[in-house]
């Protein structure tokens, strides 16, 4: 009979993942797949470094990286390893480290959940980061084994959460921070991905997926919409080019969005830092 293993862990119970090298950590995650959430990360990551952050990318998607595409690394390219830690691969100024620089990318991770969480684990724990101030991760879809890995095990400092107007996306989201919420994850806001389409013909505008979901969910929660984000070709073609709408329009409209989230994110960071410890009064 297969063994049936219960990965559930109370998250005071389990002891945090040391990251020497890394100040910060920031999840950029999402209910569902398909609205972007890699991109979202991509392009926050490179936002944070035009900041004057020194910011390292983890692929933590292992079933399906892909910021190895995106970071425009070329297929094949393999990190080095010294003192046994793997060395971050530097892409756009960025050091990024992802399943894909270690394994085929034609090669699927067939495993069960305790195989990939562990996978994710060698990839945070062996990777020699230096010196860097966020890291930013792209966090597998839904809310199962990795995901919650990443949550209970890793200290982040907050996260990010990215849907479309999309009623069936907006219910995904809702889990994404229902989890967040409950291993006490500092939430950092909602980007809306997908928001409107711009004919590139007309110029009309139409809101393809709906309108106002992101706010709807935000308000629900208390959090802030970081930004409403196009649904374009140039950023797929761009981001399938391996040259991110931050390289490849630093000064576009939709770059400029992601340097102004970059800025109100770590401003939410620095004010969480100087809000010192919080007191409470219990009875007995």
């Amino acid at each position: 009979m297969e063994q049936v293993i219960d990965s559930s862990v109370k998250s005071s119970t389990v002891s945090k993942f040391k990251l020497p090298g890394v100040k910060r950590v920031i999840a950029v995650a999402s209910g569902k797949g398909g609205v972007g959430k890699s991109t979202v990360a991509a392009n926050l990551a490179l936002a944070l470094a035009a900041e004057g952050n020194r910011v390292g990318l983890l692929d933590a998607d292992i079933y399906g990286p892909s910021q190895g595409l995106m970071m425009g690394v070329p297929e094949g390219t393999k990190p080095n390893v010294a003192n046994d830690l793997l060395q971050p691969i530097i892409a756009h100024g960025l050091q990024c480290m992802s399943m894909s620089f270690v394994a085929s990318d034609r090669t699927p991770a067939v495993w069960r959940g305790p195989m990939a969480s562990g996978a994710l684990q060698q990839l945070l724990t062996q990777t020699e980061w230096q010196a860097v101030d966020v890291l930013v991760v792209d966090m597998p879809p839904g809310t199962g084994d990795i995901q919650l890995t990443m949550a209970q095990n890793v200290p982040l400092a907050g996260a990010v959460i990215v849907t479309t107007p999309q009623d069936i996306a907006l219910l995904d989201a809702r889990k994404g921070i229902e989890m967040f919420r409950k291993v006490a994850v500092p939430l950092l806001g909602i980007v809306e991905n997908m928001s409107t389409h711009t004919c590139s013909e007309c110029g009309h505008q139409e809101a393809i997926f709906g309108e106002g979901g992101g706010a709807a969910i935000a308000a629900e929660y208390g959090l802030n919409v970081l930004a409403r984000l196009p649904l374009s070709m140039a950023i797929r073609m761009q981001s399938d080019g391996g040259q991110p709408p931050l390289i490849a329009e630093p000064q576009g409209p939709v770059s400029l969005q992601f340097r102004e989230m970059a800025r109100i994110i770590m401003a939410s960071l620095a004010a969480a830092n100087n809000a010192g410890p919080v007191i409470q009064i219990l009875e007995d």
